[in-house]
């Protein structure tokens, strides 16, 4: 059957009413078929929370601090707010190599367009720059971005997604823990807050990350930027799953601790760790109240 009679034989058909699934089989034959394997794969989930919000003189972004290799914690202290220029800074989400190159040679580039014309970058071809070579990749470049900035044009906030597509909002998150954040965010939001009250509901939007999302964790990163050029990068501002303060209200045993020389040498005397009676009030391990 030729491919002309395969189109006639088709128009004759009614078009189905409602959802139609009939590329299912198509995709499945595809998939089988020899080189399959060099197409693009679906997309990973991958673990962040980053958010961005706009008040009255200015712009904040936060982000946690915790990097997954799949579903092990990789690294619980890294820095996904970016340095783009004096004014503006980037919250990246997604592979940790992609968004940290792809904000470098932005900076780059800005920089030297700043030596070129002799004024401040503009927050809006920090957002081209991004999101053409992006858009370039096609979504092989895996890095969802937050960028802020404030300009001749006031404060703003970009949402870029790995595929190139821009917003420009009031407030914003992405990454895995968005959801949670993005309740938050949609709950205490309002216009004209100020640096208090926004820096308060960038806390509690990357707290709610924190703790509703495997793949987001450990500290809160926070970087203010204020009409005035003047930046604040709180590094660490928030550390909500900090355990020192809990290990110190432990109260143990000082009957537990390993004294220098426990281990046997050849040839030399062998030494008792623990006195030959240990009760259960010297391994029972009481937390201290504090009122």
């Amino acid at each position: 059957m030729s491919m002309s009679q395969i189109h006639s034989s088709a128009a004759n058909v009614a078009e189905p009413s409602g959802f139609s699934f009939e590329n299912t089989l198509r995709n499945d034959m595809i998939l089988g078929l020899p080189g399959a394997s060099m197409l693009p794969q679906v997309t990973k989930k991958t673990g962040t929370t980053i958010v961005g919000v706009v008040y009255n003189n200015g712009v904040v972004l936060g982000a946690d601090t915790r990097a997954t290799s799949g579903s092990e914690v990789a690294e619980k202290n890294c820095e996904k707010i970016h340095y783009l220029s004096p004014n503006m800074y980037c919250c990246g989400a997604g592979t940790a190599a992609d968004t940290e190159k792809i904000t470098q040679l932005v900076a780059s580039q800005l920089e030297l367009l700043r030596m070129n014309t002799h004024s401040p970058s503009r927050v809006v071809t920090a957002c081209t720059l991004l999101k053409r070579r992006l858009f370039r990749f096609q979504g092989h470049i895996s890095a969802a971005l937050v960028l802020g900035g404030c300009d001749i044009n006031g404060p703003c906030i970009y949402q870029i997604a790995p595929h190139g597509s821009t917003a420009k909002l009031s407030y914003t998150t992405m990454g895995s823990g968005s959801l949670a954040a993005m309740a938050v965010m949609e709950s205490s939001w309002k216009e004209d807050m100020t640096e208090e009250e926004a820096v308060k509901l960038v806390q509690r939007s990357i707290g709610a990350g924190i703790f509703n999302d495997l793949g987001s964790g450990s500290n809160c990163d926070v970087c203010v930027i204020r009409t005035d050029s003047t930046v604040s990068y709180r590094r660490n501002d928030v550390r909500p799953n900090e355990i020192g303060p809990l290990r110190d209200a432990v109260n143990r045993s000082a009957v537990l601790n390993m004294i220098p020389g426990l281990t046997p040498l050849k040839g030399g005397p062998v030494r008792v760790p623990h006195p030959a009676k240990v009760s259960l009030a010297d391994v029972d391990v009481v937390m201290s109240t504090s009122s």
